[in-house]
C-alpha cells in the first residue's frame, strides 16, 4: 500500500483535486507523527484523533483530518484500523473574525479596479455574484456567456445556475478585449485555466491597500457572502442549497449563520434576568 496508490484510488472516485491534496497532506502527517506501519491498527489512530485534540485543534479541524485517514484505511481494505469521529453540536453562530462583509468586499473590489488588476476584478465579481466554488470557475466559459447560464460539473453532481446579465456584459467585454473566442474566460497567460493558488494569492494581494484583514479573504468567503445575500432576501433554505450544489441542507446552515455579535445581541435583548 502506497500514498500514490492512496491518491490514485481516490482520483479513481472522482474526488475533487482540493480534497486529495488535503487528503496526502494529512495522511503523510500522521505517518510523520505517529510512525504507524502501512495498516495502522484503530487504536494508533485513535491516540493521534486525542492527541489533535490535546493540542488545541476544534473537532471540525480534527474529524477533517481524521477522514483523511479513514479514508486511506479504506484503500488498504482495513476498515476495522477506522476510528470514529468527535461529536459535534451544530454550531449557531459563525466566527465574525473570519466573515467577509459587504463592505469589505466592495473594498477589495475597487483596489482591484484602482491597481489596474482587471482579471482580478471579475474573477471576484464572478465568484461572488454566482456564488460557485473556485474549482467550478473553469465552467464560465464563453459559451455559458452568451447562453446567460453555466453547467456546473463538480464532486459527480452537476447543476446548472443562471448569469446575472450585468456580469455577463462584462465577461463579454473581458473577453472581447482579451481575444478569447471559445473555452473558460479565466486562462493564464499560456491558456491554462485559473487554478485555486492563483486566485487566491490575487486576492491576497489586495488585502493591505484595501484594510481588509488577510484572514478573511479567501475565495469561498465570497461563496458565503453570496449564500448570506441570497438567504437575507429569499429566505429559501432549499433553493440556495440548489444553487450552491449542496446535496444536503445542514451543509446549507452552515454558510448562512449570524455572527457570534448577532447572536450576543439577541440575547441581550431577551432581557430574562431580575
Amino acid at each position: 500500500m502506497s500514498i500514490q496508490g492512496y491518491r490514485d484510488w481516490m482520483t479513481a472516485r472522482e474526488y475533487s483535486t482540493g480534497t486529495i491534496e488535503k487528503y496526502i497532506r494529512d495522511l503523510n502527517r500522521f505517518f510523520r507523527e505517529t510512525g504507524a506501519p502501512k495498516k495502522p491498527d484503530k487504536q494508533t489512530v485513535a491516540a493521534w484523533r486525542d492527541s489533535l485534540v490535546a493540542r488545541g485543534y476544534a473537532a471540525s479541524s480534527v474529524n477533517a483530518m481524521l477522514a483523511a485517514v479513514n479514508g486511506y484505511q479504506e484503500f488498504c481494505e482495513n476498515p476495522g484500523g477506522k476510528a470514529k469521529p468527535l461529536k459535534c453540536q451544530r454550531r449557531i453562530f459563525c466566527d465574525a473574525g473570519r466573515e467577509l462583509d459587504r463592505g469589505e468586499y466592495f473594498r477589495l473590489l475597487e483596489t482591484a479596479r484602482l491597481t489596474g488588476r482587471k482579471r482580478t476584478l471579475l474573477v471576484l465579481q464572478t465568484l461572488c455574484a454566482t456564488g460557485i466554488r473556485v474549482s467550478e470557475l473553469v465552467y464560465i466559459t464563453v459559451e455559458a456567456v452568451q447562453r446567460r447560464r453555466a453547467a456546473i460539473r463538480c464532486k459527480g453532481k452537476c447543476r446548472e445556475i443562471l448569469l446575472p446579465g450585468q456580469l455577463c456584459n462584462r465577461l463579454e467585454r473581458w473577453c472581447r478585449r482579451q481575444h478569447i473566442r471559445q473555452g473558460p474566460v479565466f486562462v493564464t497567460r499560456t491558456g491554462r485555466p485559473l487554478d485555486r493558488i492563483t486566485v487566491w494569492k490575487e486576492m491576497k494581494a489586495l488585502c493591505k491597500q484595501a484594510g481588509v484583514a488577510p484572514k478573511k479573504v479567501f475565495p469561498h468567503n465570497l461563496r458565503h457572502l453570496f449564500a448570506r445575500t441570497f438567504y437575507g432576501i429569499e429566505k429559501n433554505l432549499s433553493k440556495l442549497a440548489d444553487l450552491l450544489g449542496h446535496s444536503s441542507i445542514e451543509t446549507t446552515r452552515i454558510y448562512i449563520m449570524e455572527s457570534g455579535a448577532e447572536h450576543q445581541r439577541l440575547l441581550e435583548r431577551m432581557h430574562l434576568l431580575l
